[in-house]
C-alpha cells in the first residue's frame, strides 16, 4: 500500500492526503496546475516538499518530522512522463537496459518486458521510427525494468491521437492485471480517470478535495465545489421542507422525494446533483406513477447524440427557465422519436438523488 500527505506552502501550495493499494490504479485528476505532478514528483523524490509523509509496502520513503529523504534510486519507482523521455541516441533495448539492475541478463529482461508491453521484435529500432504508442510502450517497459514498488504515469496518453489512445487504454488494463503494485495515474480527463482507475483523488489549487470509487466521486461528491470539479451536469439547490411527515426538496413548484436526508433539517437550504442516466423517460401511452419517481415535465431544448448515448436539455416546466440534463441509449431517442421543441415527461430517481453541502 502506497500512503502519502503532503504539506507545503512554496513554490507550489500542496495540502494532499492519498492512498492506493497494491493492484489499485488510483486517478489523480483536476485542472493543469493543480499540483497532479508535483505530487508524482514528491512520491518519486525528485521534489522534496516542506512536510509530509510518503511509506510505501510498509517502508518509510519520506518523514519530515525525522528528516529522512531516501533518494529517487533508494524509492524503488517507476515513472513514465508525458513526453516518454527516451534517448534518441539509443535503441528500445538499450533504453530498457539503462533502467536494469547490474548483474542481470540485459537482453533477456528486455526481450521479456517488450513482449510484456506487446513491442517484441522492435529491440533494435530507435524511439523516432516508432509511433507514439510504441514510445509509450518502451517508456512503461522501462519503467518495469526497475522491479518498482510503485508505478507512476504522468499524462501517459496526452501525446496520442485518440484511436491511439482508446488502444492504449485496453492494453494498460490488460497490463494492471499483471502488477502487483499501486499505481498512480495523472489526468485531467474525467472518462478516462473513470474508465481506468479504481479509485479517483480530486485535486484543485495543490489540496485533496474527495477520494472513492469513481461512482462515488462523480455522482455524490463531498460539496458544490468538488461537484464543480468534476462537471457535474445536474446542481441545484433547493429547500428542505416537511410534508406528510416525510422531509422533501422543495424546488421551485415540485416537492421531490430524497433517499437519504439524514446529515439536514428542516428549512436547511440544500444543494443537490443527479447523474444524467438516473432521469428516465416516462413512456408516452402509459406515464409512471411510481411512489419515488418525482415526475415532471419539460420541453426539449438541446439534443445531441454521440457513441449511442443521446443527451438532452429540457427545460423543465414551473420553474422559471431551469434546465436539466438526461442521458438515453439512442436507440431509446430514436424509438420515441423525440425532437427539439417537444415536451416530454420524465422521472427522477430518488434514489439517485444526492445531497450536498455548500
Amino acid at each position: 500500500m502506497l500512503h502519502v500527505t503532503l504539506q507545503q506552502t512554496k513554490p507550489t501550495t500542496l495540502d494532499v492526503e492519498l492512498s492506493c493499494e497494491k493492484g489499485e490504479v488510483l486517478a489523480l485528476v483536476g485542472p493543469s496546475g493543480a499540483g497532479k505532478s508535483t505530487v508524482l514528483r514528491c512520491i518519486a523524490g525528485l521534489q522534496i516538499p516542506q512536510q509530509g509523509l510518503i511509506k510505501c509496502k510498509g517502508h518509510t520513503w519520506f518523514e519530515s518530522a525525522k528528516k529522512l529523504n531516501k533518494t529517487p534510486q533508494q524509492r524503488r519507482v517507476g515513472m513514465v512522463f508525458q513526453n516518454y523521455a527516451l534517448f534518441p541516441h539509443l535503441t528500445v533495448a538499450e533504453n530498457i537496459k539503462l533502467a536494469l539492475d547490474n548483474g542481470k541478463d540485459g537482453n533477456e529482461q528486455s526481450k521479456r518486458l517488450l513482449e510484456q508491453v506487446n513491442l517484441s521484435g522492435l529491440e533494435q529500432r530507435y524511439p523516432n521510427q516508432l509511433s507514439g504508442g510504441q514510445q509509450q510502450r518502451v517508456a512503461i517497459a522501462r519503467a518495469l525494468a526497475r522491479q518498482p514498488e510503485v508505478l507512476l504515469l504522468d499524462e501517459p496518453f496526452s501525446a496520442v491521437d485518440k484511436v491511439t489512445r482508446r488502444k492504449l487504454y485496453m492494453e494498460l488494463n490488460t497490463l494492471r492485471r499483471q502488477l502487483d503494485m499501486p499505481v498512480i495515474l495523472v489526468t485531467h480527463d474525467l472518462d478516462e480517470a473513470a474508465m481506468l482507475a479504481d479509485s479517483l483523488c480530486v485535486i484543485h489549487q495543490g489540496t485533496t478535495l474527495q477520494q472513492g470509487t469513481p461512482e462515488t466521486v462523480l455522482f455524490q461528491p463531498n460539496n458544490v465545489a468538488i461537484a464543480r470539479q468534476v462537471d457535474a451536469r445536474n446542481v441545484f439547490t433547493a429547500q428542505l421542507v416537511e410534508h406528510e411527515q416525510a422531509l422533501k426538496l422543495k424546488w421551485h413548484n415540485y416537492l421531490i422525494d430524497v433517499a437519504d436526508t439524514s446529515q439536514f433539517k428542516i428549512n436547511d437550504d440544500i444543494h443537490w446533483t443527479l447523474s444524467p442516466s438516473k432521469v428516465l423517460l416516462h413512456q408516452r401511452v402509459r406515464k409512471s406513477r411510481g411512489e419515488h419517481e418525482n415526475p415532471l415535465e419539460g420541453t426539449i431544448c438541446e439534443m445531441v447524440s454521440l457513441r449511442g448515448i443521446t443527451t438532452l436539455i429540457l427545460t423543465v416546466a414551473h420553474s422559471n427557465g431551469t434546465n436539466l440534463q438526461m442521458d438515453l441509449p439512442e436507440h431509446v431517442a430514436t424509438r420515441n422519436g423525440l425532437k427539439i421543441g417537444e415536451t416530454i415527461s420524465v422521472s427522477l430517481l430518488a434514489d439517485a438523488i444526492h445531497l450536498m453541502s455548500e
